[in-house]
């Protein structure tokens, strides 16, 4: 028997769910067969997924090739247009075990070729508890899945569909059985994580779950929250930040840009003091808080003082982590009928933004000389400090363990113990 392969582009949430579809492809029996996770979030993304998808077939000739994820959902046609693919499947019809009955079947009879259908009248997440994703130190929790917002430049609530959110119950059951594990890190992540519970009865928010992971797993060392929308974190979570050491100091933030304008015509929710402000109460709240932060460069009618105000973000939120996304129209969002920017200036300052990105990095790695720090280890001479800052060290370290280090300078990407 020949396993399937399994091949994930895009985010860590795509990452989590082909670990399911591995399970799901075991129980069916499917062999000889090459499965291709694919992002959708920009129209480069879809142009990688194709790519990838050429090359995977002249290395696996004999092979069936299934093509799946959010690129699959929101423009099925353009794989099943392609030579290469027998099959495309769905961002729902992957998880769901019938799928994968079907397709260790040789395509034939009542398998058919398209399976996607209408997510946005998907209303539940599937519970999909896959105890261990991540490195052996660190175990990552969907928790939630689509997003109700609309942003202008995004599809992808056109492939994840609505908000779902996994109820707590579930959500604490499994983070007792990592721990049981001995994973000393859990991860939660979803698509619009600080949406969780808006769709559950009484409505929790984000903060409640936290709090009461933390209350009712009392021997699990670190708990993470992945990206967030600043403008929805709730009271709970902002307690969180200020009272519980086991969260960690570390959030990424969903900000997008730096002006008022741009982000009105994005259609986000905040302004520029809003992130600011957020940014200030939560440091001031933990002053070891660090922040990572995604920006969009050349976002429809963005000008130079546009472009600027960005900029001036990164110190003023004081943001480590830049994530920059040169702007690219997605067909079939708002933002791409809009009047776009020369694509050189995109490039431009596109790389401005990750020049500031690289100093500001460099800030925080100067900042830790002569500190200590609490390492998770992720490899016997690598490991990660409570703010996601890498660490390097010169004699091997038992992985999974979290060890103290005293930080005595840097390489330029990370901190040496």
């Amino acid at each position: 028997m020949t396993p399937p392969k399994f091949t994930t582009l895009g985010c860590r949430l795509n990452a989590y769910e082909t670990e399911a579809m591995k399970d799901l492809a075991a129980q069916a029996g499917l062999e000889n067969a090459v499965v291709v996770n694919t992002c959708a979030v920009t129209a480069e993304a879809v142009r990688k997924a194709r790519q990838e998808i050429r090359k995977l077939r002249r290395d696996n000739p004999d092979a069936k090739l299934i093509v799946t994820g959010c690129a699959a959902q929101t423009e099925p046609e353009t794989f099943a247009h392609m030579a290469e693919v027998d099959a495309v499947i769905g961002n729902t019809e992957k998880m769901t075990p019938d799928t994968w009955r079907g397709l260790s079947a040789d395509f034939i009879g009542d398998t058919e070729a398209v399976q996607v259908n209408d997510i946005m009248s998907v209303t539940e997440t599937a519970q999909h508890l896959i105890d261990g994703f991540g490195t052996r130190s660190r175990a990552y929790v969907q928790v939630q899945n689509g997003c109700d917002h609309r942003c202008t430049f995004c599809i992808i609530p056109y492939g994840r569909g609505n908000s779902r959110s996994v109820p707590a119950g579930v959500i604490v059951d499994q983070i007792k059985r990592l721990v049981d594990k001995g994973f000393n890190e859990v991860v939660l992540t979803g698509v619009d994580l600080t949406s969780w519970g808006a769709d559950l009865p009484a409505q929790p928010k984000l903060g409640d779950l936290v709090m009461r992971i933390l209350k009712l797993v009392p021997d699990l060392p670190r708990l993470r929250i992945s990206s967030i929308d600043s403008i929805e974190v709730d009271e709970n979570l902002m307690q969180a930040i200020a009272t519980e050491p086991r969260l960690m100091p570390h959030l990424h933030l969903s900000l997008q840009h730096g002006d008022d304008l741009i982000l009105k015509r994005m259609k986000r929710r905040h302004l520029r003091e809003d992130a600011i402000r957020f940014a200030e109460e939560a440091r001031s709240l933990r002053p070891d808080m660090t922040f990572g932060a995604d920006i969009i460069a050349g976002f429809p009618t963005e000008t130079e003082a546009h472009f600027e105000n960005s900029l001036r973000l990164v110190e003023e939120c004081d943001l480590t982590w830049l994530h920059v996304f040169p702007y690219s129209p997605r067909e079939g969002t708002p933002a791409a009928r809009m009047p776009q920017v020369d694509g050189r200036a995109i490039k431009v300052r596109a790389a401005r933004l990750r020049d500031a990105g690289a100093q500001a990095v460099e800030r925080h790695l100067l900042a830790q000389h002569g500190r200590s720090h609490r390492v998770l280890m992720e490899a016997p001479d690598m490991g990660r400090t409570e703010q996601f800052t890498e660490v390097s060290f010169a004699t091997p370290q038992p992985v999974g363990e979290i060890v103290p280090a005293m930080i005595t300078g840097h390489d330029g990407q990370r901190l040496v113990a």
